[in-house]
């Protein structure tokens, strides 16, 4: 019975972690755009530099919320007491 209120605080604990990453990544994000576009505004001949970087910018943050994914998946799939809970939920 203990490794399944482990197994439910993992989960709980990954549904939280991409959450508050996915929040996290899409407020980064959004100013990101943000600030690019006011940027091509003001000077539109910089377009081209600006948005190449602004996608650079853009993939280092999703790669962020990325790895706050892959963590979850550890803490829901690869902890100590898989096979205890594996036997638990009948699954052999």
């Amino acid at each position: 019975m203990e490794a399944l209120q482990f197994f439910v605080a993992s989960v709980t604990a990954a549904g939280f972690g991409i959450a508050i990453a996915a929040f996290g990544c899409g407020i980064g994000q959004g100013l990101g755009l943000k600030s690019a576009v006011e940027g091509i505004a003001r000077n539109p001949e910089s377009s081209g530099k600006v948005t190449v970087t602004m996608l650079i910018g853009l993939a280092m943050i999703e790669s962020l919320c990325i790895y706050a994914l892959v963590v979850s998946l550890i803490l829901i799939y690869a902890h100590p007491q898989a096979a205890a809970i594996a036997g638990l939920l009948g699954a052999h």
